[in-house]
């Protein structure tokens, strides 16, 4: 039986990827010291072959059993997160990094870091290619988080290059599905909450901006794809259906037969007029490529989420 280490377990994504991992026949061990991640992603687990260790990766750490794979994912993501915590962020992608690639040198295993989109900033490539090297503001608002993950990164490679640390880097785009936090700011929680109250829909400057937004279920079987590939250099995975963010609050609508309006408010500061992945590589490398239709993984995020849980109440 494999195991498998999972930083940032407990959040939308990582509890996800963990759910799969023990599908497929895997010891976990999810690590979140819950600062964004909630024990409410994980309290469904119920088997001996999953352990959830409260740790905070900035501070040095340590696993006695041995591991096959690592998978880190910890970092505030939403920009409610990040700007609310800017130096743990940048802790996380420095430290936290560099604390986890050594437990992953320690078991010889693995090692997977979930980068971002937000590695090529506001892009002047479209689509985005994995040797697109981006057009990112450090000093911004969003260069904690951009940087961060830029240096992990960087820090990856390092390892691998010089320690021969196995290792792997997925930049991932949107992606959406059940357990979102209702009020993590970003673009679909934001607008299934809105229309399910059948309140104004908030779409920033004309709208005009585009996003790609993939389902959680496939995301995961990119990242698991990638993790047991043996490839080393930065793979986008991510659905390549480009859509404007009127387009998304429209179709928002239709899927929720919502009565909402949409208004519109100031772009914040270095917001992305395009994001839309080139997964070229992914088909390639991995045989990857996204199943799930947007209008078809908003239903399925309402149905399997259920109007509560996706409306919330604010934190």
């Amino acid at each position: 039986m494999p195991t498998s280490l999972v930083t940032g377990g407990a959040g939308f994504l990582g509890s996800h990827l963990c759910d799969e991992l023990l599908r497929r026949g895997h010891r976990v061990i999810c690590v979140d010291n819950l600062e964004t991640g909630t024990l409410a992603n994980i309290e469904h687990i119920r088997t001996d072959t999953f352990v959830h260790l409260n740790l905070d990766i900035i501070e040095p750490y340590f696993i006695d059993e041995p591991i096959d794979f690592v998978y880190h994912l910890a970092s505030p993501a939403s920009p409610i997160d990040y700007l609310r915590l800017p130096l743990h962020t940048l802790k996380v992608g420095s430290y936290g990094t560099h604390h986890t690639l050594g437990v992953a040198k320690r078991h010889r295993a693995r090692f997977l870091i979930a980068s971002t989109s937000e590695v090529y900033g506001d892009p002047e490539e479209h689509p985005q290619r994995e040797s697109y090297w981006g057009h990112v503001n450090p000093i911004g608002p969003r260069g904690v988080y951009d940087e961060a993950k830029r240096y992990a990164e960087a820090l990856t490679m390092a390892y691998h290059r010089q320690q021969g640390v196995d290792t792997g880097i997925v930049r991932i785009f949107n992606t959406y599905g059940p357990r979102m936090r209702p009020h993590d700011g970003r673009a679909i929680p934001t607008f299934l909450r809105q229309a399910l109250q059948n309140r104004p829909i908030t779409v920033f400057g004309d709208g005009s901006q585009t996003r790609s937004f993939c389902y959680v279920a496939d995301e995961i079987r990119g990242l698991i794809a990638l993790a047991e590939s043996g490839y080393h250099n930065p793979v986008n995975v991510g659905n390549p259906d480009e859509f404007t963010l009127l387009e998304l609050a429209e179709t928002v609508i239709e899927v929720t037969r919502s009565k909402s309006e949409i208004v519109y408010e100031a772009l914040p500061t270095d917001d992305p007029q395009v994001r839309q992945p080139d997964i070229t590589l992914a088909r390639e490398i991995l045989g990857w490529e996204p199943r799930v239709t947007l209008r078809d993984g908003l239903t399925r995020t309402i149905e399997e989420s259920g109007a509560e849980a996706l409306v919330g109440t604010a934190a």
